[in-house]
């Protein structure tokens, strides 16, 4: 789920910067170092919004460095427990696959995939239904329930389902071709 939040942050500035364009130089160097990072408490920072305020700057002993502290709108991505993502598949193995729903990896277990569907090695491997009308793959698009999260600092892990009413396959490339 997506959300809009205001966070605070602490930005070094090199003394070289210093001059009329000092605020943008700082709004640059924050959206390089925080666009596409992951806070674990807060979830994928997707960009930000807009800088509400940035405070006086404290120059650091012995460097010439100076810290501003920056509060600044941003938009972020944080998957819960039963939300329902469409993910791309990267990877399929014996054990299930791999999707990505835009920075989040999702790990599907074959537990958690329809029993009516068996894994077939080869070379593109999938899960294909007995009757061969659906089938999963590497770029397939896949509708899924997530059913569990692992949170770390710097990163979130992601078991789904496809295992439930109106879950599985979206777009199937194989068939197309």
């Amino acid at each position: 789920m997506f959300f809009h939040i205001v966070l605070e942050r602490n930005m070094q500035l090199h003394p070289r910067h210093f001059g009329r364009d000092l605020r943008d130089k700082l709004v640059t160097k924050l959206m390089k170092d925080v666009e596409g990072t992951c806070s674990g408490r807060h979830g994928f920072i997707v960009a930000i919004t807009g800088i509400e305020s940035v405070g006086k700057g404290l120059i650091r002993d012995g460097t010439g460095f100076v810290t501003f502290p920056v509060k600044y709108q941003c938009v972020v991505f944080r998957p819960f427990k039963g939300e329902i993502l469409e993910a791309v598949v990267t990877m399929v193995n014996k054990m299930g696959f791999f999707a990505e729903a835009g920075p989040v990896q999702i790990f599907v277990s074959n537990h958690l995939i329809p029993d009516d569907m068996e894994f077939q090695s080869g070379d593109m491997a999938n899960y294909t239904t007995s009757d061969g009308s659906v089938k999963i793959q590497k770029d397939s698009e896949v509708r899924l329930k997530i059913i569990g999260t692992r949170v770390d600092a710097t990163e979130i892990f992601c078991i789904g389902t496809i295992k439930d009413d109106f879950l599985g396959v979206i777009s199937d490339p194989g068939a197309a071709s």
